[in-house]
């Protein structure tokens, strides 16, 4: 096949543990889904179905354990946001899938941060527009490597926080999540049919704030290591 231009390489993430890379297909997004952070932007923390959004593939940016990983400040944002998160791998694809089978669809567990032009999403969201702006831009979507299900299962508990050049910013527990897991896969795979290689970022606890550039952001999540990225 002779294409017009070399495609971009296919995105991937190590897996720990192994000599592996797990295939990045698609970035699905989870928005609200700690009540406390659901608060803090001003909306009712009810449990209302959880709705969600996407990323580009090359928006994710690995960051190998030990090291730091590397993003720039983005372009048309005055208040650039972090977003610590948990990210969960699909392994096995399908859809209209079950709470109680969500679980075998899993195949791993990772730290990532969701980054966010805060300014370019509010004022879209102000006006009904989409949040792509303020979201989907370029290595907006940090990641380490990712834990295998089969070695570590189903963490459903454990501290997840992120601090700012050393400063505590968000700190919660995963058991916080308003959605599950296995409810955000359930929820999702009525709308989209998952694939192996889909990535979901499960949303962010209260906390989200400003990083300027020449700034460190330092997260992790127990049981799943640590990320730490600066911005240039």
């Amino acid at each position: 096949m002779k294409y017009v231009f070399e495609p971009e390489a296919q995105v991937s993430v190590p897996v720990v543990g192994t000599e592996q890379f797990f295939p990045v297909r698609r970035v699905y997004c989870v928005g609200r889904n700690y009540a406390a952070h659901a608060r803090e932007m001003g909306f009712d923390p009810d449990r209302e179905p959880p709705f969600f959004f996407c990323k580009p593939d090359n928006s994710v940016v690995v960051v190998p354990f030990g090291q730091t990983g590397e993003i720039t400040y983005p372009l048309a944002s005055g208040d650039y946001q972090h977003e610590i998160e948990l990210v969960v791998a699909v392994g096995k694809g399908g859809a209209n899938i079950s709470v109680e089978q969500a679980e075998a669809h899993v195949f791993g567990y990772a730290v990532g941060l969701d980054m966010t032009r805060r300014d370019l999403q509010l004022a879209a969201r102000d006006k009904g527009r989409p949040w792509e702006l303020g979201k989907a831009f370029d290595e907006s979507a940090p990641i380490a490597p990712i834990y295998r299900a089969a070695d570590i299962g189903h963490p459903a508990t454990g501290a997840i926080w992120v601090k700012v050049d050393g400063a505590d910013r968000q700190r919660s527990d995963i058991d916080k999540l308003s959605w599950s897991v296995p409810e955000v896969i359930a929820h999702l795979s009525k709308y989209f049919t998952l694939q192996q290689g889909d990535l979901i970022y499960s949303g962010t606890p209260e906390g989200v704030g400003k990083v300027l550039a020449g700034q460190t952001m330092h997260g992790g999540i127990d049981g799943l290591g640590e990320i730490l990225v600066h911005v240039n």
